[in-house]
């Protein structure tokens, strides 16, 4: 099989030879520096003339001329000013395997490079997915076929020859061209020579065809949806009549803020149908893998005749490289996916809508470069393809809420009702320090009386129920039992606890151990105060100790009827997606989980969502805290009540009066909204203005301080020309992790263009270069 890069040009120098360059090319090395952001010039040699933009090349890089790949992100006439062409190094080979990138696509990957200060290199790394660069999967298959006119003499022929032509000649065109192992087998011949002689005196005629082997299998861990669509509520059918007027009619922003099982689904399959009948594709955004198989299930159910390509980190490599291909070569209508999908490659002139589900998911943030938010880069691909934008969620990010409302970019669309015969499940919140009292034992209790008596009513009643702890683990505290020492386990690579963790396997238990849950460090739980020689006590809570308490509390439940998601349990989304659909089938009584199980999923069997502690980010310092915490509650509690039973939700907090949590048990969000953001405006935070977060990372604490206080004097003069407001630098809120100092800048100001501006200038400057010593995240999302 020929290899990855085949068409080699120019000779064993590196250096262009004036007279044997068809013209010049920028390329953007993968993971390249930034140093040159944009990308390297190069001589593109005569025999890859045809070289264009978005083609996958292999480049000698560095003093030492090391072969790397890259990508073409500009062919250019004329060599740029101030390079002289017997030094410009030429391109060595180009991979004619993978489809270039197109114009869209090298225009997004621009616009992230600049907007998120991250090389284009290192954003087109992101944007290729690993398993299109590798080839995975890929096969080169001979397919064989009669020629147009058979020839004139065929001369003499064996046995074998003359059973392969009968073969052929007696398939029905539909079958032809056919795979030359699978000819031979049909003809009973032993190997391939006799076909290769017949394709070489011309009596057959051999195409090489390229194809991805191991790359099926998606629907089968899809979640089939069964009957016919229900008829759309009034709500429902003006949302669809509305946006279906604007389907042809260019860009435009769109909100869709519908309460929890309101239909906001089948208001998106609705406007899919329109897309697809009008002859273009769509693309459909989901935060979480846990929700890929009950909207691949809905999607292949309402659309069983039309292609739909699956795109998320827990495909084989295989499977990512077909789903790619199936979306670049235009045979996928219908695309959807989790936050990388964004990067799907539809042909430029087909893409026809854009729909981000649950738009306020933090998921949607990547937090290694380039930190590109997935619903931001989602709008600037719709506004690149001239058609719609529909951001879906019960509960807003206060950003687009500020600009649905406020500025007026984007439209609003309600669905404030459940569909006919649900009703919003009542939210019950519990004062757990009260709760706490009324235990007569001295034991750890983590789910209190009111959780407990509804978990055994819901079960007794035959119903499921879902118990959200956004805390893993076993216990979060690890401390000496003697109370005058005051010595706590923290990690030794990081400025934080670590948590106790139990084996997962219960037929093999094996001891406790403690793990970082920044770094990933583990060490065994020690026996002994490392201070004063005491027993060391572990308490606090985490999801393993909420199972555990599950387990006694009903012991009637067998094993596999109480299950707990995280991402300890679980070790691939197969994993995850196994246990859904037993939850579907009703083997699942209780699903414990973290924020995983929060959002989009539709099971009707569930009557009892349990929120263990609902503070569990409130105190987090963060200024979204208070919002991430509404979100969470307002978004689990509406799992329940799905069917024909009605819903409860039960939330246990120490801070029952906190206006998050009071309104998240009202399902008043406009109300929590308006508050929040007249705190934002108060204390001058987003979305009130907009900011950016540089990190600089050292090892040595000193260098990292002396580090931030030159980039913050580098940075003083643009900032009073751009009026940007400079804050630190400080200590991060985790100040040290994985072994290295973190100290922050924060950037704040009226607009983006102004932070734009200064963030621009300084990387032009040589100021700002990220990398390992420095985080560039533009519009963060979490500011620990």
């Amino acid at each position: 099989m020929p290899g990855l890069f085949d068409s080699l040009g120019g000779d064993d120098s590196p250096r262009a030879e004036t007279d044997a360059v068809a013209g010049w090319a920028s390329v953007a090395v993968e993971g390249g520096m930034d140093t040159f952001p944009e990308g390297l010039t190069y001589a593109v040699p005569r025999g890859l003339a045809s070289l264009g933009p978005g083609q996958r090349v292999e480049v000698p890089f560095g003093r030492g001329n090391r072969r790397a790949r890259g990508i073409v992100v500009a062919r250019m006439e004329e060599l740029p000013s101030g390079l002289a062409a017997g030094r410009v190094k030429s391109i060595l080979a180009a991979d004619d395997r993978t489809p270039p990138l197109s114009a869209h696509l090298l225009d997004l990957a621009a616009w992230i490079s600049r907007y998120y200060i991250c090389p284009m290199g290192v954003t087109l790394d992101a944007m290729l997915p690993a398993a299109v660069r590798r080839g995975a999967g890929l096969v080169t298959q001979t397919m064989v076929d009669l020629p147009a006119e058979a020839p004139t003499s065929s001369g003499r022929l064996g046995p074998n020859q003359k059973s392969v032509l009968a073969t052929v000649a007696d398939l029905p065109a539909a079958k032809r061209p056919i795979e030359m192992g699978e000819l031979a087998s049909l003809a009973g011949v032993e190997g391939t020579a006799s076909i290769r002689g017949l394709i070489g005196r011309g009596l057959l005629i051999g195409t090489q065809r390229r194809s991805i082997r191991g790359g099926d299998g998606i629907e089968a861990h899809a979640m089939l949806a069964s009957g016919p669509p229900p008829e759309l509520t009034e709500d429902q059918h003006r949302v669809v009549s509305d946006l279906t007027e604007v389907l042809d009619k260019g860009f435009s922003r769109h909100l869709l803020y519908g309460v929890t099982g309101s239909g906001k689904t089948e208001v998106y399959l609705r406007l899919l149908e329109r897309t697809v009948a009008a002859g273009r594709s769509a693309l459909l955004l989901v935060p979480e893998i846990a929700l890929t198989p009950q909207t691949i299930g809905r999607l292949l159910s309402r659309f069983p005749e039309v292609p739909v390509s699956v795109l998320h980190s827990g495909l084989t490599p295989a499977q990512r490289h077909r789903q790619w291909t199936l979306a670049a070569d235009g045979t996928a209508r219908i695309v959807t996916g989790a936050r990388s999908a964004i990067f799907a490659p539809i042909p430029d002139d087909s893409l026809g809508l854009v729909i981000v589900d649950e738009e306020h998911d933090a998921s949607y943030k990547q937090d290694q470069a380039p930190r590109y938010h997935g619903r931001d880069v989602a709008i600037r691909r719709a506004q690149q393809a001239g058609c719609p934008v529909l951001l879906g969620t019960a509960t807003p990010s206060l950003e687009t809420w500020h600009n649905t409302t406020a500025r007026h970019l984007i439209r609003l669309h309600r669905l404030p009702k459940r569909a006919p015969g649900l009703n919003l499940p009542k939210v019950q919140v519990v004062d757990f320090g009260k709760e706490r009292r009324r235990f007569n034992d001295r034991r750890v209790h983590l789910i209190g009386p009111t959780l407990g008596k509804g978990l055994a009513d819901c079960i007794a009643d035959g119903g499921q129920a879902l118990l959200l702890l956004n805390r893993r683990g076993y216990a979060n505290y690890i401390a000496c039992s003697d109370q005058r020492c005051g010595w706590m386990q923290t990690c030794s690579e990081c400025d934080a606890g670590m948590v106790c963790h139990r084996p997962e396997r219960r037929d093999h238990p094996g001891p406790e151990f403690l793990r970082c849950h920044h770094c990933d460090a583990e060490q065994r739980v020690p026996r002994t105060c490392p201070e004063c020689g005491h027993g060391v006590v572990v308490f606090g809570l985490g999801t393993q100790r909420v199972e555990e308490e599950l387990r006694r509390i009903l012991p009637d439940l067998g094993p596999e009827a109480i299950v707990r998601v995280d991402s300890d349990s679980m070790d691939s989304p197969r994993d995850l997606h196994r246990v859904l659909e037993a939850l579907g089938r009703g083997e699942v009584r209780v699903l414990l989980g973290t924020q995983m199980i929060a959002k989009g999923l539709d099971f009707p069997g569930v009557r009892l969502v349990g929120v263990v502690n609902g503070d569990t980010s409130l105190s987090m310092p963060d200024f979204r805290a208070s919002e991430r915490t509404f979100q969470l509650i307002n978004q689990v509690a509406g799992r329940c009540g799905r069917g024909e039973a009605a819903g409860r939700a039960i939330v246990q907090s120490f801070q029952p009066d906190a206006p998050a949590i009071r309104l998240a048990a009202l399902h008043r969000f406009e109300a929590f909204a308006q508050g929040e953001l007249e705190d934002r405006v108060r204390f001058d935070l987003p979305p009130h203005r907009r900011m950016a977060r540089l990190v600089v990372r050292d090892e040595d604490e000193t260098k990292a301080k002396a580090a931030a206080e030159r980039l913050l004097e580098n940075l003083r003069p643009g900032a009073a020309a751009a009026e940007v407001e400079l804050r630190g630098p400080a200590p991060c809120p985790i100040a040290r992790i994985a072994g290295r100092h973190r100290i922050q800048i924060e950037l704040l100001a009226p607009s983006a263009g102004a932070i734009q501006t200064l963030l621009q200038d300084a990387r032009r400057a040589g100021h700002l270069r990220p990398g390992e010593g420095l985080a560039v995240d533009v519009d963060p999302v979490a500011l620990l």
